[in-house]
């Protein structure tokens, strides 16, 4: 009788050669984020033989936010696994979600490949193969967690590519006593603006609105809008950034073209998912600009058999509908979906 390990290559057109240099798991985890570390947590509940497997750092997106965030939801919201999150405040800042996600991976001793970007997933008979800047792997069921902060959502202007444009804002030390154009109007570029002209910066925004985002922290939009009616920060309202220079950028306003002098271009213009690495395999997406998945909103299975979507990834470009406080339950819903799947159909 043939090993198990040649039973799986023979029935999914694999040579057995080729089995022996992938690692097998019954589940893949693409994404080490808060929703992936849930996915594990309820696998590890379901004895399921998983990895997970991420691009960058742990919870790498929440590594990326700025130093000195401050979650808009209270800490139990943020909870995974059924693990208490502590916090000193009632909302929790940056550095308590990185402890309370590592801690919550350390602790349950969660199988977690970081630095390792998953490059590709191709179907392979009943498996998938899986291929990383460093390794292949097999597996018979996927979780997408990849969330959408990994690729900024560009102007397309022409100076966007100079050095000092950022679309990733870190601390505001860096910016004091410059000229500092912050670009958007809702939570992040509002913290830039109120950070940097806090430490000295010369801080001018330019908003396509006619008003400062109504999803703004209630405790920081009146903060914002004052110094906006002092002239603290002067804001140029209905109004895009049409060029960048070395040391100017030009404004279209509703007065016409205005060119102000400038250091640096803070541009919080927000993110959005992979779509190509969706599309790639083989996730189908809306026709609209939404750009939306295709899954079952029951189990979260994607129209590619045995491949889930998890998190804020499942929103496409609508990124305002799903957050760590409502896409924690995607875990349950898949984990219960794949256990279910392996009870009928065991390997």
């Amino acid at each position: 009788m043939l090993p198990a390990a040649c039973r799986i290559a023979h029935s999914n057109g694999l040579h057995y050669s080729e089995l022996l240099f992938m690692e097998h798991f019954d589940l893949i985890i693409v994404g080490g984020g808060p929703i992936g570390l849930a996915c594990a947590l309820e696998a590890r509940k379901k004895n399921i033989h998983y990895c997970i497997l991420e691009k960058g750092c742990l919870v790498n997106s929440l590594y990326n936010y700025p130093y000195n965030m401050t979650f808009f939801s209270t800490s139990e919201r943020l909870e995974i696994g059924g693990i208490p999150f502590v916090s000193i405040s009632v909302k929790p800042t940056r550095s308590e979600a990185l402890e309370y996600y590592r801690r919550a991976t350390l602790s349950y001793d969660l199988h977690v490949k970081l630095q390792e970007e998953v490059t590709s997933i191709h179907p392979s008979g009943d498996l998938y193969e899986v291929t990383t800047a460093k390794a292949r792997y097999s597996a018979r069921y996927i979780i997408i967690a990849t969330g959408f902060y990994g690729i900024p959502v560009l102007m397309n202007i022409p100076g966007e590519r100079l050095p000092k444009v950022t679309h990733y804002y870190k601390e505001p030390h860096f910016y004091a006593m410059q000229k500092v154009i912050v670009v958007g109007a809702n939570n992040s570029a509002v913290d830039a603006a109120l950070e940097t002209y806090r430490k000295g910066a010369d801080v001018t925004m330019v908003i396509r609105e006619g008003e400062i985002g109504r999803r703004v922290k209630y405790w920081v939009k009146p903060d914002i809008e004052n110094r906006i009616a002092e002239g603290s920060i002067k804001a140029y309202f209905h109004s895009t950034l049409t060029e960048v220079h070395e040391h100017s950028v030009n404004i279209q306003t509703p007065e016409g073209m205005v060119s102000i002098p400038n250091d640096y271009v803070i541009a919080m213009t927000g993110y959005k998912p992979d779509f190509s690495f969706l599309r790639n395999a083989g996730i189908q997406l809306s026709d609209d600009a939404l750009l939306k998945p295709s899954y079952n909103p029951l189990t979260n299975e994607t129209n590619q058999p045995n491949i889930y979507l998890a998190g804020v990834v499942c929103g496409g470009m609508d990124t305002h509908s799903w957050f760590i406080e409502n896409s924690r339950e995607h875990a349950v819903l898949i984990i219960s979906d794949i256990a279910r799947k392996q009870v009928m159909h065991p390997a």
